[in-house]
């Protein structure tokens, strides 16, 4: 019979694995919330890109260090983030997330007065930081508040609010950082010396816009968080004076983790995917603007919004479809028909490429959050949970890896075929999900759907 913890008088009573006997739902929404709020950040990135492009007269490979930055920050902090949330808690992790979080968007302040690239590259992996912190702690985290069973649904109930952090970002930062300038390569094409200068410096006072209401948003969520009081939902051993919280080292745990051939494919998983997510949005406002005529700045940004819709509703329709059917068999389905909507995103010579492009985010929908609690369920001893979480966090650094290597290829020959990077991580991750839905059917009873 498995210990419990005494923590009934808030509403829930947690159990020795970590899990909760029932959701305390308040809680579990305010973490939940949390979610939208890195997606903001992310699609923010594809905007500056764009921006920093012109302003700074950056190639494409140059540009590839925002996603450097930002997702650099995710893979430095990641192990951090676990050991602060095994000798504290995952509230004082989240915490220190949001005031990450806040300091990076302040630093956008007199980024825009510096107007370098490399301190704007600082001001973004500030905000990583604090992203990493956030990312490695929520998303455990929201699969442990409640029962063992329905881990899965509640990290991807949670991962499903991420698209619409997305659209949020995009859409502040078409109308606030684009506005009317209409198209800034354009603009900028015959200024040269100090009116370039002060045109650029003005652009980039643009970028502040959409950061002020963040920083509203976020300090609000502080407060709110700081008062509420929160579970623990960490793994709890008997020991002769009782029940006291396993803390393995760091050392033991990855020497654990390290022998799990799954999760070790769960990580390459993950890294290849968040690495094809992030170049595809990172080059589809690009893309359109190549192969559209006359497409304004802000026209094309219209296209990541219709990304993050269609991711939107990738994962609507991926978490009905996983509760009626395997969960491994429906991401391989899904994989499959990613991997055929970039074929024809790199080799379609008109607008239609740029729709493929969008198709291909419905496609997305449900990978990160599944792949997630996939490498989550193949370790069983719980008490490694938190730096199991860290390493699938750190995988993120893909995001900064392959949006280069797409940048290098497109510089060496154009940006259509460049999309030739994301399809095969795409068909990379569909080989890994035959092969967990062929292990899955040798091993029914690991099945945790």
């Amino acid at each position: 019979m498995e210990a419990k913890t005494v923590e009934s008088k808030h509403g829930w009573t947690q159990l020795s694995d970590g899990y909760l006997s029932k959701t305390p739902i308040f809680q579990f929404i305010l973490v939940c919330l949390i979610f939208p709020m890195w997606g903001a950040a992310a699609s923010l990135n594809d905007i500056l890109i764009t921006q920093f492009k012109t302003v700074f007269m950056l190639n494409d490979a140059a540009t590839a260090f925002v996603q450097s930055a930002f997702y650099g920050g995710y893979f430095l902090i990641a192990i951090p983030a676990s050991l602060v949330i095994k000798k504290l808690s995952y509230k004082f992790a989240i915490m220190i997330g949001l005031i990450a979080y806040i300091i990076g968007c302040a630093l956008f302040f007199p980024a825009s007065q510096v107007a370098t690239y490399g301190m704007f590259l600082a001001s973004i992996f500030a905000i990583a930081i604090g992203l990493s912190f956030l990312e490695t702690s929520c998303e455990t985290y929201s699969s442990m508040l409640g029962p063992k069973e329905s881990a899965n649904f509640r990290i991807n109930f949670a991962g499903t609010l991420v698209p619409l952090g997305d659209i949020l970002g995009i859409v502040l930062g078409k109308y606030l950082i684009f506005g009317t300038v209409g198209n800034l390569s354009e603009k900028m094409a015959n200024m040269h010396g100090a009116e370039r200068v002060a045109y650029g410096e003005k652009m980039l006072q643009l970028t502040l816009r959409p950061y002020k209401y963040i920083l509203i948003v976020l300090i609000v969520m502080l407060v709110i968080l700081a008062l509420t009081p929160m579970p623990s939902a960490k793994a709890v051993a008997q020991t002769t004076e009782g029940e006291k919280e396993e803390k393995p080292s760091l050392g033991e745990t990855f020497r654990y983790l390290i022998k799990n051939a799954r999760f070790r494919k769960a990580i390459v998983a993950q890294f290849v995917y968040v690495g094809m997510q992030t170049t595809v949005w990172s080059f589809t406002i690009r893309l359109a603007l190549n192969l559209g005529d006359h497409l304004t700045d802000s026209a094309a940004s219209t296209f990541m919004i219709y990304s993050y819709v269609a991711w939107f509703a990738g994962k609507v329709v991926a978490n009905f479809l996983m509760n009626r059917f395997s969960i491994t068999k429906v991401l391989a389905f899904y994989s499959v028909f990613g991997t055929i909507a970039l074929i024809l995103t790199m080799s379609i010579p008109n607008m239609t490429a740029v729709i493929m492009a969008i198709a291909a985010s419905f496609f997305f929908g449900p990978q990160w959050p599944t792949i997630y609690a996939h490498a989550l369920d193949t370790v069983t001893d719980k008490k490694y949970n938190e730096t199991a979480g860290a390493f699938v966090v750190m995988a993120i650094v893909g995001g900064a890896v392959v949006p280069a290597i797409q940048g290098a290829v497109s510089d060496m020959t154009n940006m259509q075929f460049s999309f030739i990077v994301p399809m095969l991580c795409f068909l990379f991750v569909t080989v890994y999900w035959f092969l967990e839905n062929r292990y899955d059917q040798k091993h029914p009873e690991a099945v945790t759907e």
